[in-house]
């Protein structure tokens, strides 16, 4: 009799553990942690690696490709059209990211942007009039990358992973006719997932006045 009672004591702390558990969990959610969707990935990832393309575009350098003695015999193309240009752009990409910020006051893919957000803006304002301004955290990591950021960071590195060859493919045979969001994003990446983030925008200074 004392073992099924002990048995049914240690049943229902279990239960009531799991249940309180379940309930009372916090969430990333519940503390105003909202990582980046699939979508906002792709994104982000396409308008990077655009952007990269285009500061290494700038160049109108020749190179030579392989080994020879004579240099009659030597492969060259243009630095704009080589695999070299793809490598050096794609190295490092998503460190780009922490130079990202979340922007709280919008709500859609946007939020993800660089540059101080409004509300750190408000923020340092108060701070610099003599305002004390006591958010939980020292001031100096105001600025630091939030964990949203460093999540998208890492969501990044690991789509770059998973699309290496569609960039390439885009890079070599589609470039100059496609955007690489509508190619990677749309009709790659998220081919079965949603894609409306793709077609958000920033909001001009007036909006969001």
């Amino acid at each position: 009799m004392d073992v099924c009672l002990k048995s049914l004591l240690n049943f229902l702390v279990l239960y009531i553990y799991l249940y309180e558990f379940c309930v009372f969990a916090i969430t990333p959610e519940d503390e105003g942690v909202k990582y980046a969707s699939k979508c906002e990935v792709c994104k982000v990832l396409a308008t990077e690696l655009e952007s990269r393309l285009d500061e290494t575009g700038k160049s109108n350098d020749v190179i030579e490709l392989g080994y020879s003695i004579d240099d009659k015999n030597k492969k060259k193309t243009k630095y704009k059209k080589s695999e070299l240009r793809l490598v050096e752009s794609l190295e490092g990409l998503c460190n780009r990211i922490l130079e990202y910020n979340i922007h709280k006051e919008r709500s859609d893919s946007t939020r993800f942007a660089k540059g101080m957000s409004e509300t750190f803006k408000t923020l340092h304002g108060l701070v610099d009039k003599g305002v004390k301004v006591d958010l939980g955290i020292p001031m100096d990591l105001w600025d630091k990358p939030s964990v949203e950021i460093t999540q998208l960071k890492a969501q990044c590195e690991t789509l770059l992973e998973d699309h290496e060859s569609d960039i390439e493919d885009w890079y070599f045979r589609r470039q100059g006719e496609v955007s690489l969001k509508q190619f990677l994003c749309s009709e790659k990446a998220l081919k079965s997932d949603d894609t409306s983030c793709l077609n958000e925008e920033l909001p001009s200074k007036k909006d969001e006045l």
